[in-house]
Parts: C-alpha cells; sequence; structure tokens
C-alpha cells in the first residue's frame, strides 16, 4: 500500500522555531514577515518582537515565532551571512546604516523569495 504524503512550500529550507509567543494583532498580517511590539508589521529599521507564524486578521491573537530558524519573505536581494532588517512591510531587507538587526541569513534570495533567518545570536 502506497501512502500519500503532502509536500508543502517549505519542503527544501528547514524552518525551526524554538520559541512562539501570542500577539493581539492592531492589522490584517500576512504568514512570514516580521511583526512589531504593537501586533502590527515591524517597521522600517525597527527591532522585531518575531515573525508571524500564519496570516491572521486584525484583532485576533497570532502565535509569532520569537527564536530559531524562521522563514521571511524578502523585500530584495539578500546574500547568505547578511545582517536582516525589517522594512516597512515586514519584509526582510539587509540592514544599513541605523536598522536595527532582526536575525541572519542562511540563504541567498532574490526580492519575494522566503529568506531563512536565525534569530537569537
Amino acid at each position: 500500500m502506497k501512502v500519500k504524503t503532502e509536500v508543502n512550500q517549505m519542503a527544501n529550507k528547514l524552518y525551526q522555531p524554538l520559541l512562539i509567543e501570542s500577539v493581539k494583532a492592531t492589522a490584517n498580517i500576512e504568514q512570514h514577515r516580521f511583526i512589531g511590539f504593537n501586533g502590527a508589521y515591524c517597521g522600517a529599521g525597527a527591532k522585531a518582537l518575531g515573525v508571524s507564524d500564519v496570516s491572521i486578521e486584525n484583532g485576533q491573537y497570532a502565535p509569532v515565532a520569537v527564536l530559531g530558524t524562521l522563514l521571511v519573505l524578502s523585500g530584495g536581494t539578500i546574500t547568505a551571512g547578511d545582517p536582516v532588517a525589517s522594512d516597512a512591510n515586514g519584509k526582510a531587507v539587509v540592514a544599513t546604516g541605523s536598522a536595527l538587526i532582526n536575525g541572519y541569513a542562511q540563504d541567498s534570495v532574490t526580492e519575494g523569495q522566503e529568506v531563512r533567518v536565525l534569530r537569537g545570536i
């Protein structure tokens, strides 16, 4: 007997959250975005609470991955090893200037791809 298995979008990238927190969403949130301490997308260059684990509607409690190897949608070209910051839409971009670092890229990606971000080091 053959067992049918489903392959998800993340099958080729390790996603390993080590700590999940809940935050009340103050806006509609899409999956795999940096989330600020206010329950909305993290601001450009700001410190993130973590990364949205699922898409969630305003007013609901959202699971936010705080620590581990997390997937974040990229807002530009990122090279493995780059320090990563948030843009205004919670997407991962290379940290420059005074932007606060929210993790380190483990993959080289272009805009619109998911990048593995190591948080907690």
